[in-house]
């Protein structure tokens, strides 16, 4: 008999090949292994089925945490603090009422429930208005005219909704009400802005609001952007030839001589140390000694004014106002004639500080609108520095001064003013100006000092010419 025996039919794979699918196993094992990222860190060293479903439960988790956030975010945003009682409060009678039998407590949660809802309709729909606001003035003066006008479109063919916006005004909020616009028509209405104080005010954004008639919810849409309007502080026109009190605004000669100018003052001798191309030959040809030129010095003026912020040097808030317009005048005056000026504040101390700033700030002089600009937001302060000590720094700080002009308040007294002029550099000519608002202008002249008291504005102008007369 023959021995037949089934033959096997199995491949065997070469050990070669085995061996490089180990291998690659062995690599892919030791990548994962190695990778450190959200994966990883949930399932560790699972793998299979197990770790697919650890990891779709934290997938489908995030999305439904994701999509409650959201949700509650967009609640919050339109429920408003009335409207968060009331549904508290609903939820506490319907619990108590039903819980003890109380028939009165249903009643008053059903009420909240129907306020709820009808709080819920209100917000259902949205405007498909197109609402617009004109810029305004970028700067105005004190006193100006100034508004926005917000222009509501209707571009569908229904006629629209009756709603209301709100304007932001500075600190006050200007509601529109937009009544109920034909199709393809256009609603407008004047938004004045308040320019009777200096200061940065914002205009804007136009919001459109949604709420119910409670005030349960209330539902906000920005149309357009932020404005900005800078209010600048009055000001006078004060002419160059007003300001006689500088000595050489035009490069007119001083009594301080110069070895080298162009105003000619006499001839001396020759003395160590002079420069030989000054020389004048022919008064030494004559004399048989070395004869100089001597010169008068000439300069252009640097104006410095120096307003004081302190709030104990003025009595109220209308000489301050004045006290701004006057240093702004004066300023702006002397960028336009193309001198070097110097307006400075002093700086604030903050309120727990240790010691007091010792430091003035100065505002940008490059233009009269910059100028302008800053003295805006110029604010009186209950702890600086006083006039006397704003003068010794801007004194020591800058060279060259001709004049000083030191705007103060009322309360500021003769004696203060001397000691703030004596601290500016001997030959500097410092004038007070005294803001007294609604009094009679006077002109004082004392050793080192002229002081200057004015009750409105155009007595700047005038003491200024009385003084270029004197």
């Amino acid at each position: 008999m023959t021995d037949r025996r089934p033959v096997s039919t199995r491949s065997r794979r070469p050990s070669s090949t085995r061996s490089r699918r180990a291998g690659t196993a062995h690599e892919r094992t030791s990548t994962v292994a190695g990778l450190t990222n959200v994966r990883t860190r949930i399932v560790g060293d699972r793998d299979g089925v197990a770790a697919d479903a650890v990891v779709g439960v934290v997938r489908l988790w995030r999305t439904v945490w994701r999509t409650a956030s959201r949700a509650r975010d967009e609640v919050s945003s339109v429920v408003t603090g009335l409207g968060w009682t009331v549904a508290a409060l609903t939820v506490v009678a319907l619990v108590v009422g039903y819980r003890f039998g109380l028939r009165e407590v249903v009643v008053v949660g059903f009420a909240g429930v129907l306020l709820v809802v009808v709080a819920a309709v209100a917000l259902i729909g949205h405007s498909r208005l197109v609402i617009r606001m004109s810029p305004p003035a970028k700067r105005v003066a004190v006193g100006d005219e100034a508004g926005v006008t917000v222009t509501a479109e209707n571009p569908t063919r229904l006629p629209s909704v009756p709603v209301t916006v709100e304007v932001p005004v500075g600190a006050g909020l200007v509601d529109v009400a937009v009544p109920t616009i034909a199709p393809r028509g256009t609603f407008e209405r004047a938004v004045p802005v308040p320019t009777s104080r200096r200061g940065v005010l914002d205009v804007g954004p136009v919001t459109g609001v949604r709420a119910d008639p409670v005030g349960l919810v209330r539902r906000e849409l920005v149309w357009t952007a932020r404005e900005q309007v800078i209010v600048h502080p009055r000001t006078v026109a004060i002419p160059s030839t007003s300001t006689g009190l500088v000595r050489d605004l035009e490069g007119q000669a001083t009594t301080d001589l110069s070895p080298a100018d162009i105003s000619f003052h006499a001839i001396r001798e020759y003395m160590p140390g002079d420069d030989p191309r000054t020389v004048h030959w022919k008064s030494t040809a004559k004399t048989g000694a070395l004869m100089v030129r001597q010169f008068e010095d000439t300069r252009r003026s640097h104006l410095v004014v120096a307003l004081g912020v302190a709030r104990s040097e003025f009595a109220d808030d209308d000489e301050f106002e004045l006290a701004v317009s006057a240093a702004a005048s004066l300023g702006s005056r002397a960028i336009r004639d193309g001198r070097e000026v110097t307006v400075v504040v002093s700086e604030r101390t903050p309120e727990f500080a240790k010691r007091a700033v010792y430091a003035v700030h100065r505002l940008p002089t490059v233009t009269p609108t910059r100028l302008l600009d800053e003295f805006a937001s110029v604010a009186m302060a209950d702890a600086c520095l006083p006039v006397a000590e704003v003068a010794r720094i801007v004194g020591n700080d800058t060279a060259g001064i001709s004049v000083a002009f030191l705007v103060v308040g009322s309360t500021v007294g003769l004696p203060a003013l001397r000691l703030a002029a004596t601290r500016f550099p001997i030959g500097v000519e410092v004038v007070a100006v005294i803001c007294e608002a609604e009094s009679v202008p006077r002109f004082v002249r004392v050793p080192g000092l002229t002081v200057m008291t004015i009750g409105y504005l155009d007595d700047l102008r005038l003491a200024l010419h009385r003084s270029a007369a004197a």
